[in-house]
Formats: structure tokens, C-alpha cells, sequence
């Protein structure tokens, strides 16, 4: 009994002192170490993805520093191209009561809706005369013409405006070319200055179109022209000449013809040469206008100034296009003449391959 008492009270004491089991020792630690890498998973993706934020941060950043960067050299680029191509405003002012030559520049086609129209001449010309420091008037011109009524306006002004101011001589100084409308405007100069290879003259009057009657019958077209009046449509392309309508055109332009004969004799008197095509609406050179009586001599605007009226200084009183459509015109025309040569350089580069591959 006390054996068996013995035995069994010895089975709880060596169940006590047993060996641990490895498995049951090092289950905790596990445990907890598999705890530790859980909890230190999501800090690692977090630190992932802040870091992936941060770059992409700056990124933004940085390209958004290289966008400033290049909107401001754009931003310097064309204000540089406005300061290097666009005249300087000047204004009478500026002589602080130094006397000087007044500039009007004519360029262009001469057109009511251009910068060469009758309202903008005319005004630059008052303010010119107005100014009590101008000494004299330059007339620049580069024109080949436009309206008869616009370019009779700007003469007739000229005139009143040396009525009115007989101390100050107006001339004309041509530069490339001065033909038509702006030789009726040259004409009312006190003198014609040019350059020897400028283009002058084609003193005469045109009108000009086409004729489709032909075409319409080729074509099988039927021409319906409903009009009030026997002539109104005497100018229309479409329908046939009629002799007694061309007639008319004719005594039209005949007309405008002899106004502008009459203007030129005006304006430049027993200076003009006899030449039976003086008034045929050819054109000659500065030099041959020098022989026809055209033009009084050769020179340009800064000797005109200099040496004509005895004040060097120069105050353009020509009324420019507001400031942003004349840089908008020049960046159009910069634009246009970058894109006509990468044109040209690619067409060249496609040929030398062409010419390379055969």
C-alpha cells in the first residue's frame, strides 16, 4: 500500500520536475516574436508609402519650378523681341524745347481700314505742325499706292496745313518705293527726296477682274442676274461684256486720271519734264525721277534733317497700332518665318536622305 501510496504520490512529483517541452518553451517567444513582426509590418508599408508621397511631392515640385522657370524666359524672350523691333514712342516732349524734324511715316497700301488711312496721316501731320518745336516735316513714304480718295484727302491737308504754317517746309523723302496714291501724296511736298534705286511714278489709274462667261457655258451653268436699273450689273464677271458699259468705265478712270495729272502739275509746277509717258503709269528709278522733274534730289530722311532743315534730331509723330496688335503682328511674322525655315531644313534633310538612298 505505502509502495503504491509512494508510487503514485511520486507521479505528481515527477510530473513536476519533467523537462519542459521545447515546443511549449519556445512557443511564447515565437509568439511573440511573430507579434513583434506583425506590428512591425504595417510601420514598414507605412514608411513605403510616405516615402513613395514625398517623391511624388517632389516631383510636382520640381516640375513645377522648371515650368516657372521656362514661362519666365518666355516671358523675357518676348518682351525682348517687343524692346528690339517695335519703334519707341516718342512724342514732341521729349525736345525739351530743342527744335527738331517731325516724322510721318506712310507705309503700306494707302486704305481707309490700314495704317496708312486718310484719319491717321492727317492727325500725325496736325501734330506735328502744332508743335511749337518743329523746324520742318519729313514726309517718310514706302507705299505703292491704294486710294485715290484717301491719298486726295493726306493732299489736300499738306496744303492747308503749309497755309497755315509757312515757316515750316514739308518734304517727301521716298524710300523703297513711292508709286500711285503715294506720288499724289509726295506731290504736295515743297520737295521730293529719294534714293537713287527707289521705285517712283505710275502715275495713272487701274481696275482690274475677270471675265467667266466662257467657263459658265463650258460648265453648263446658267447665269440669273435680276436687276433694277438697265446698268447695275455692269460690273459683274459673269455676263458679257457690253461696249457702251466699258465706255463708261473707261471716262470713269479717264477722269480719276486727269485729277491726278492735275495734282502732280500742281505740286511740282515747271519741274516736270516734257516725257509723252511721264503720266502712262510707268515707273523709274530715283535717279531717272531726278531727269523727269519727279523727284528734286537724292537723299534720305537723316540728311534731309541734318543738312536740309538744320535739326538733326528727329520726332516720329506717326500714329502707330496700339502697342499689343503691332507685337502680336511681329511675334505672328517671327513665328511665321521660324516655321517657313524648319519647314525648308526638314524638306532639305528629306531630299539629302532621297538623294543618299538612290
Amino acid at each position: 500500500m505505502s509502495d503504491n501510496t509512494q508510487e503514485s504520490g511520486a507521479t505528481p512529483s515527477s510530473a513536476a520536475t519533467k523537462p519542459e517541452d521545447q515546443w511549449t518553451t519556445t512557443q511564447p517567444s515565437q509568439a511573440r516574436e511573430a507579434a513583434a513582426a506583425t506590428k512591425g509590418g504595417p510601420e514598414w508599408e507605412r514608411d513605403v508609402l510616405k516615402k513613395l508621397a514625398f517623391s511624388a511631392v517632389d516631383e510636382q515640385r520640381r516640375a513645377r519650378r522648371w515650368s516657372i522657370f521656362f514661362k519666365s524666359l518666355m516671358f523675357v524672350y518676348l518682351f525682348t523681341l517687343l524692346y528690339l523691333y517695335l519703334p519707341p514712342l516718342q512724342h514732341s516732349g521729349l525736345s525739351g524745347g530743342k527744335k527738331h524734324t517731325a516724322l510721318i511715316e506712310v507705309n503700306g497700301a494707302i486704305a481707309a481700314d490700314s495704317e496708312a488711312s486718310a484719319d491717321s496721316i492727317i492727325t500725325s501731320l496736325r501734330d506735328a505742325f502744332n508743335d511749337v518745336n518743329t523746324a520742318g516735316v519729313i514726309i517718310r513714304i514706302n507705299s505703292p499706292g491704294g486710294s485715290p480718295v484717301q491719298a486726295g484727302y493726306i493732299n489736300d491737308e499738306i496744303k492747308r496745313l503749309r497755309g497755315l504754317h509757312a515757316d515750316i517746309p514739308v518734304y517727301a523723302v521716298i524710300t523703297d518705293i513711292c508709286a500711285s496714291g503715294g506720288y499724289y501724296i509726295a506731290a504736295a511736298a515743297d520737295k521730293i527726296y529719294a534714293d537713287k534705286a527707289s521705285l517712283v511714278g505710275s502715275i495713272g489709274v487701274i481696275m482690274d477682274g475677270f471675265g467667266f462667261v466662257d467657263t459658265m457655258k463650258k460648265l453648263g451653268v446658267e447665269r440669273r442676274l435680276l436687276t433694277a436699273g438697265s446698268h447695275k450689273g455692269f460690273l459683274d464677271p459673269f455676263s458679257p461684256e457690253k461696249p457702251e458699259e466699258v465706255a463708261h468705265v473707261k471716262s470713269l478712270l479717264n477722269n480719276i486720271h486727269q485729277q491726278f495729272i492735275n495734282t502732280v502739275k500742281e505740286g511740282r509746277g515747271d519741274r516736270l519734264k516734257e516725257d509723252k509717258n511721264l503720266f502712262s503709269g510707268y515707273i523709274w528709278t530715283g535717279e531717272q525721277g531726278v531727269e523727269l522733274g519727279l523727284v528734286d534730289a537724292l537723299g534720305s530722311s537723316s540728311y534731309v534733317a541734318r543738312e536740309v532743315i538744320g535739326a538733326e534730331d528727329i520726332v516720329d509723330f506717326s500714329q502707330h497700332p496700339p502697342l499689343f496688335q503691332r507685337f502680336a503682328d511681329r511675334l505672328g511674322l517671327a513665328m511665321g518665318k521660324s516655321v517657313s525655315s524648319m519647314s525648308a531644313a526638314s524638306l532639305k534633310s528629306a531630299q539629302d536622305f532621297a538623294g543618299s538612298i538612290k
